[in-house]
């Protein structure tokens, strides 16, 4: 059927396939490691003056923040594997059209355009399916 997988060729999907699970593997790595350092923050030795709480709380602003992008692309990533499996990798999700090549090569866990993207990034599409 020309129209599996956006009419993507096997090979390039087995190769987005496999980065998209070394993705996975490198996005769970990553909040595993945020996870010790909170636990370390917590278990640090001695009562934290003043600017060792102000550092403390930047800091999990921060890593909350990056908690929130990696759960947006580990959902993404997921989405992805399951389009794979579905055998409509590279269409989007929002609009049925095919994401170009070029994004996903760029960003392989892509479940819609670039524009789709924007839209939703803006508030302007709902994000129930990110």
């Amino acid at each position: 059927m020309a129209t599996e997988n956006a009419g993507l060729s096997k090979d390039f999907v087995e190769a987005q396939r496999k980065r998209l699970l070394s993705l996975r593997e490198q996005l769970y790595g990553a909040s595993a490691a945020a996870a010790r350092r909170d636990r370390q923050d917590i278990t640090s030795d001695g009562p934290p003056d003043t600017g060792d709480l102000g550092e403390i709380a930047t800091e999990r602003d921060t890593d909350e923040a990056l908690d929130k992008v990696r759960e947006r692309r580990l959902r993404n990533v997921d989405r992805a594997l399951e389009k794979i499996a579905e055998k409509t990798y590279g269409l989007s999700d929002e609009s049925g059209k095919p994401i170009p090549k070029q994004r996903l090569e760029k960003v392989p866990e892509a479940i819609c355009t670039v524009e789709e993207e924007s839209a939703r990034e803006s508030g302007s599409i709902s994000s129930d399916a990110a």
